[in-house]
């Protein structure tokens, strides 16, 4: 393998291979239409935000279109929010009333949904919050949407929070004993390190959350599973949040970690109808490329409607990335980062046998393309989307181009129209 992870406990080789996932953020705040967070951005209690759960009704959610709408974009896993900080749960557990089960929605909305998924060859995974906005037991911290309302922590000073812990491992105990293998847990997240402020209690971690016992349990139920680093416990991987990592991640001892970046199309996670400010197919494709080449994942999220619609803005960049997928998903599928130091403006993806370098152009230069240090390693090239021929010059015949340091550089001749792709893809065979 041209590059090598550090050991994990869960089953990850599928995880490095499939490269690209579908995050699914989900709940009765879709009727809101103004993010996932907006109990605590607009500090609402629990009556007022009850008028979002009497009006999730999600009539026209057809999870099979979801699917679908996944595989045709390249996704090759999904991870679906079974339970976000508002605490409402998305199946029909026996461990509460607040679940959509008791909403306009009338049914469980996770089971049909992994059976959709699965059907089209997609992996399973679910988010589940480890915070809680509305559980009675949930202690106040400053996190909490009531943490400005000194008369009602005051009046909540007496919360049991034993209770909320065997809520919180009896509901992931049920999802993971009750739908069949499941491939991939994202807990969502740990803020140990906020202090304590006057009342409101001090933020919430591992030993909160009793993370070891937690983590135990999942692995029982369901061996192999991939597990992600928020209960503040380290396991299969590390999760940068909408930002792009400088390089490789790595340890304190220089071995590769497995990580994935989550990313959205407007800076929101659920619904949100006047958010504008959307990424462009190129842009999506670059960022998937671009954490591919430091070792990474890209789990990219969709925020369906109240109705239970996918919005037309989604669809048609899913479908614009999936036609990039689809001509070059071979430099994404299986690869990682290379040894080599790609031109300027670009990216390399390697494959796991090390035999093929995919050079990825972020800009389109005029006429030839210089790669250092691999003049005497490449046998053949071609674009990948075409399958068509990309010339390799003789350095040694371009003395006047080249200065004397660089006459171990592969030059590429390339067309001068940039190739009808939102990111160009060269391919290139190494030599054995």
């Amino acid at each position: 393998m041209a590059f090598e992870y550090k050991d994990t406990p869960g089953d990850t080789e599928w995880f490095v291979h499939d490269r690209f996932g579908m995050f699914i953020h989900w709940g009765v705040y879709a009727a809101a239409g103004r993010h996932e967070w907006v109990k605590k951005y607009e500090q609402m209690t629990d009556q007022q935000y009850q008028k979002y759960f009497d009006h999730f009704d999600p009539d026209l959610y057809d999870p099979t279109q979801w699917a679908k709408l996944a595989k045709a974009a390249g996704m090759k896993y999904f991870v679906i929010t079974t339970k976000h900080h508002d605490g409402c749960c998305l199946w029909d557990t026996a461990l509460t009333d607040w679940k959509v089960t008791n909403a306009p929605a009338g049914r469980d909305l996770i089971a049909p949904m992994v059976e959709a998924f699965r059907a089209e060859g997609l992996k399973v995974g679910f988010y589940h919050s480890l915070i809680d906005w509305t559980h009675p037991e949930y202690t106040l911290d400053r996190m909490h949407p009531r943490a400005a309302d000194e008369e009602y922590v005051r009046a909540n000073q007496d919360r049991d929070w034993s209770k909320y812990v065997e809520y919180l491992h009896g509901c992931v105990r049920e999802l993971m004993s009750s739908l069949g293998k499941i491939h991939y847990i994202f807990f969502d997240y740990s803020y140990s390190s906020a202090p304590a402020e006057g009342l409101l209690g001090p933020g919430k971690g591992k030993a909160d959350w009793h993370a070891e016992e937690l983590i135990a349990m999942v692995r029982e139920l369901q061996p192999g599973i991939v597990i992600n680093d928020r209960t503040e416990l380290p396991q299969d991987l590390v999760t940068p949040e909408q930002v792009q990592p400088a390089g490789p991640v790595r340890d304190q001892d220089g071995k590769l970690l497995i990580w994935e970046a989550c990313q959205t199309f407007s800076g929101s996670w659920g619904y949100y109808r006047d958010q504008l400010d959307w990424k462009s197919p190129e842009m999506i494709v670059k960022m998937l490329v671009d954490g591919v080449a430091k070792g990474g994942n890209m789990l990219f999220n969709v925020g369906p409607t109240g109705r239970g619609e996918i919005e037309p803005r989604a669809v048609e960049r899913l479908k614009a990335v999936g036609a990039w997928m689809q001509l070059n998903g071979r430099s994404i599928y299986g690869c990682g980062p290379s040894e080599f130091a790609p031109p300027g403006d670009g990216r390399f993806t390697q494959n796991a046998a090390g035999d093929r370098l995919y050079l990825h152009m972020f800009s389109w230069p005029f006429k030839h393309i210089y790669c250092p240090d691999l003049g005497d390693k490449v046998d053949y090239a071609q674009l990948l989307n075409d399958g068509s021929e990309i010339a390799i010059s003789d350095a040694e015949k371009m003395h006047h181009r080249l200065p004397e340091h660089a006459k171990n550089t592969l030059v590429l001749e390339i067309p001068v129209q940039k190739p009808p792709v939102e990111v160009p893809v060269i391919e290139l065979f190494l030599k054995e």
